[in-house]
């Protein structure tokens, strides 16, 4: 399968060739829409990649955000223990109720920190954050590929209009190819 550049590249040589074998100035203002529809998928070729990445980033942030919740609790869950098995001690003194009761405050500072925002709690909800970047990100790749398929066969349309004369087919892939632009502007601009 060609990639989107020598599709575009190709379309255009059509139209080239198109123009000066037969004096056609149509093919000349379809090269011209070929070369735009390719601007513009290079564009929103971008963007999908773009997206993609912010995908992973966001999907990476939050699977550490979940191990660090994870460690989090695992470290309160042992503190509380700790507490627990100092408080059943016989004839435990001070010094040892002190230490149980430290170790439960402790426990408790690990599962809520809102002072220096690492508790478990906090770290929960930066991780459900992040998946939330992560599933609109997704999306706006889907969408961005969406675009980039549209304008794909825009190229396409154009290129085949050269070569059989048919006209229709430029309108086709000039409409096609400008509601791909405006959902591609949409989808950058977040509105969609």
């Amino acid at each position: 399968m060609m990639d989107s550049t020598e599709l575009a590249k190709d379309g255009i040589e059509h139209a080239h060739g198109g123009g000066h074998a037969h004096g056609d100035s149509g093919a000349r203002r379809v090269a011209v829409l070929i070369a735009v529809l390719a601007a513009m998928l290079a564009i929103a070729e971008m963007g999908e990649k773009g997206s993609q990445n912010a995908y992973l980033t966001h999907h990476i942030q939050a699977a550490d955000n979940w191990a660090f919740f994870q460690a989090k609790n695992i470290r309160a869950t042992v503190q509380r223990a700790a507490a627990e098995v100092m408080d059943s001690l016989p004839n435990a003194d001070d010094t040892v109720h002190k230490r149980a009761e430290a170790a439960r405050t402790e426990a408790a500072r690990l599962r809520d920190d809102p002072v220096a925002g690492d508790g478990s709690k906090q770290i929960a909800e930066k991780a459900k954050a992040e998946e939330h970047q992560r599933e609109v990100a997704f999306h706006r790749y889907h969408l961005f590929e969406l675009v980039v398929g549209a304008l794909q066969i825009a190229i396409v349309l154009a290129s085949v209009s050269v070569v059989t004369r048919v006209m229709p087919l430029a309108w086709s892939a000039g409409a096609i190819g400008g509601v791909a632009g405006l959902f591609g502007l949409a989808v950058a601009a977040g509105l969609v």
